[in-house]
């Protein structure tokens, strides 16, 4: 399956990268993420019912996005930033609008489930 690049529309990532030893009132540890990478993959409208069968029946998720580029590095960790720019909060974790639920990686693309941020 090959994606036509006007398909395609651009968005941003960041990675999970560990501890970071900065820590919360809590005493635990925050994430670290990198900084935040423009990629270009085919990203769904809305939910449908082909995408409910690939993912599995029990999975509630927003959207889906499709790349074929088998290197990209996106996982069920990465905070994506689809429809807002790259935003950081004072201890520099990414504000991010969607995260992965799910990939499903086949022979010549991989499919992300993904879901919008609920900020309440």
């Amino acid at each position: 399956m090959r994606i036509l690049e006007r398909n395609k529309q651009q968005f941003f990532y960041s990675l999970f990268e560990g501890e970071s030893s900065v820590r919360d009132y809590n005493g635990n540890p925050l994430p670290k993420y990198s900084e935040a990478t423009s990629f270009r993959a085919s990203i769904s409208a809305a939910k449908g019912n082909a995408e409910t069968e690939q993912f599995g029946t029990n999975l509630d998720y927003d959207r889906v996005l499709i790349t074929d580029d088998m290197r990209c590095p996106i996982d069920e960790q990465s905070i994506l930033f689809i429809d807002v720019l790259p935003q950081y909060d004072e201890q520099g974790k990414p504000i991010g609008d969607y995260f992965v639920k799910r990939v499903a990686r086949s022979l010549n693309s991989i499919s992300y489930a993904i879901s919008k941020v609920d900020i309440s």
